[in-house]
């Protein structure tokens, strides 16, 4: 098309495809922590291990009553069965009474 024939405009794609699927409310917040316990997930990529330790330390000081899941307990996230890993999730937090989810995920 020659220049002249814009007039300086040009049409434009929107890069973004329309919604797939419907937004979702948020899950009820909890009132506090104490008395709760939350499971640890994690891919195995970035220093899970070492991040969770904080994270309980600092959780425990504010919320003595709070018990913790390990993520050894669930397996890595990430790799080559993480679609069963996570499939297994729901039901492995149910039969642990687990109230809350720490997910931890390498970059």
């Amino acid at each position: 098309m020659p220049p002249s024939a814009t007039d300086g405009h040009y049409e434009a794609l929107w890069p973004r495809s329309p919604r797939q699927s419907k937004l979702k409310p948020l899950a009820k917040r909890l009132d506090t922590l104490n008395g709760k316990t939350i499971a640890q997930v994690w891919d195995m990529v970035f220093r899970g291990d070492e991040v969770f330790e904080f994270l309980e330390e600092g959780i425990k000081a504010r919320y003595p009553d709070v018990k913790f899941v390990s993520w050894k307990q669930f397996g890595s996230t990430h790799g080559s069965d993480e679609r069963a890993i996570v499939a297994a999730l729901p039901q492995k937090f149910k039969e642990a009474g687990v109230d809350a989810v720490i997910s931890g995920m390498g970059c």
